[in-house]
């Protein structure tokens, strides 16, 4: 197997192409040919996990953050970042980073989370936009229903719990071929009318590639007419965060309680308490902040993120609580999503958890 497998199952479960803008996610080191010899999971790439792939005899590890977020203007070994890189270059071990694709995942950082809590009814908290498109084509009326089902077959016209989704009129095409063209209908110089179908499909942007092989592949046409739009739609399966509900209320200092026990973590910092029963929970993986109206606009008792700043907690606003378990807790258990994955679709391969503590905040 070679390590291009590895990352299209990758793809699979978080597509890289929902990762945000700032991020730098995907293969960071090493070639995507190379024949993989085992993979290593982690949250964070530091030098001893380097040690530990090394150890472990395996080639690739699949981390959570990039060890990379910048650009790099030398490797001289001055810093964790470059050390890092230059050992793994070294020892021809290739870095994959899926850190936000993951957070974006329906079934990603967020829904374990969720899955820790025990939260049912789940949803994602900030559906995201752009990620889905149109496609309309036009194409011959008797072959407008094989195209439209290879469309199908690429991962088009799903749109919620429904599959095969389009949309078809009918209408009058109209084209001459020059001396250069080979046509497949029609004739070289003279005006062809042809009763065709517009058939207008959505799909989510991952799969474009495949939906564009296939829209070539299966028309009849040496040129063919199509048009793609970004549609300004939420999507309801990709996004940041997550929300559900308890199957029973808790009292606030019994859940908070709970939630320090699930993420062993030092301290819960959380605002102020409003003495209601906790039912509706909101949960965003790492720094979060940015959702805090989201969590209360969905009606959220508790948001649950990290690395909220002094002035944030008051946005709470008697409204809701918040609470910080920290950055390292909040996603600790992302690496056995990983790993868990990764076992049910390769079996041949050793597909390690790593056992190193990477937190770089400690407790007393």
């Amino acid at each position: 197997m070679q390590i291009k497998e590895v990352i299209q199952h990758l793809e699979t479960l978080a597509p890289t192409t929902y990762a945000e803008d700032f991020d730098n996610v995907g293969l960071l080191v090493g070639s995507p040919e190379t024949l993989l010899t085992g993979i290593l999971v982690t949250l964070d790439t530091l030098e001893n996990i380097i040690d530990e792939a090394i150890e472990s005899d395996c080639n690739l590890i699949v981390s959570f953050h990039p060890i990379v977020f910048k650009g790099l203007k030398r490797f001289n070994g001055s810093n964790y970042v470059e050390r890092v890189i230059m050992k793994a270059i070294k020892n021809d071990i290739a870095i994959f980073a899926i850190h936000t694709a993951l957070d974006n995942a329906l079934h990603g950082v967020n829904d374990m989370m969720c899955e820790q809590l025990g939260l049912i009814n789940r949803k994602i908290l900030i559906p995201q936009r752009g990620s889905i498109k149109k496609l309309v084509t036009f194409a011959p009326i008797a072959e407008a229903e094989t195209l439209r089902s290879k469309l199908f077959e690429a991962g088009a016209g799903t749109i919620g719990n429904y599959d095969n989704c389009s949309f078809s009129s009918e209408g009058i095409g109209t084209f001459r071929a020059s001396e250069n063209a080979n046509p497949s209908i029609g004739e070289i110089g003279k005006i062809h009318q042809e009763k065709e179908a517009q058939i207008q499909v959505t799909y989510p942007k991952h799969c474009e590639g495949k939906i564009l092989k296939a829209l070539f592949q299966n028309h009849t046409y040496e040129e063919v007419a199509y048009e793609i739009t970004t549609l300004e739609n939420k999507n309801e399966n990709i996004g940041m965060g997550m929300i559900g509900e308890l199957p029973q209320g808790m009292e606030e200092l019994d859940f908070l309680k709970h939630l320090k026990k699930v993420f062993n973590t030092g301290c819960v910092r959380h605002s102020a308490l409003l003495n209601k029963p906790i039912k509706k929970v909101a949960v965003l993986g790492g720094s979060g902040s940015f959702a805090i109206s989201s969590a209360y606009r969905a009606g959220a008792d508790i948001f649950i993120t990290a690395d909220l700043k002094y002035h944030q907690f008051y946005e709470a606003e008697n409204k809701l609580i918040l609470a910080d378990i920290g950055h390292y807790e909040s996603e600790q258990y992302t690496k056995n999503l990983i790993v868990s994955y990764l076992r049910k679709k390769i079996s041949n391969f050793a597909i390690i958890l790593s056992d190193k503590n990477t937190n770089p905040i400690q407790y007393i």
